[in-house]
């Protein structure tokens, strides 16, 4: 049995024809809490987006922007590092099992797309915001004392480890 996304929207997929404008969805507090145990986060104060679902080529096209207001810990401290994300997506929901024809090539336009697969019945647009938001965070987020906090733990910086500085300070030595 697999758990439910903390923050679900679903859409049923014979309904994208009937929608247009486009809609909203927020994380309520509960959900973004749930959220940001799931990603290891230390606050997350914001989660929503505004999309627009369209058919194209069997395919549901999402386009829309996210914006998110949260805190990672530092990689070196585990002081909150804020962040806020404020980006465009676009998303391409495909039914598993049904890639592309084999000695056919998948034509993507000048805007490049992340994939999702789906069962054709329905889009999880809360999950796949959810998830778009994970990849846009700042991977290795460092405190503004992170810096200190390594050299006076001895951990070298990229300079002083490279193999370069290893060849200077043995140059030095002779």
């Amino acid at each position: 049995m697999t758990n439910s996304p903390e923050f679900s929207r679903p859409v049923k997929a014979d309904q994208v024809k009937r929608l247009t404008g486009d809609t909203h969805i927020e994380a309520d507090a509960a959900e973004r809490e749930a959220l940001a145990r799931r990603f290891g986060l230390s606050a997350f104060d914001r989660l929503e987006a505004d999309y627009s679902l369209t058919e194209e080529n069997g395919a549901i096209m999402a386009r829309g922007r996210v914006r998110a207001a949260l805190a990672q810990p530092c990689v070196a401290t585990g002081v909150p590092v804020p962040e806020t994300i404020d980006t465009d997506f676009l998303l391409r929901f495909v039914v598993e099992g049904e890639g592309v024809p084999e000695g056919e090539e998948l034509e993507l336009d000048a805007e490049d797309c992340d994939t999702i697969g789906f069962d054709g019945q329905v889009v999880d647009m809360g999950e796949a915001v959810a998830e778009t938001v994970a990849l846009a965070m700042t991977p290795f987020p460092r405190s503004p004392e992170a810096d200190t906090y390594l050299k006076e733990a001895g951990v070298l910086s990229e300079e002083q480890a490279s193999p370069f500085a290893a060849l200077l300070g043995l140059k030095d030595k002779k």
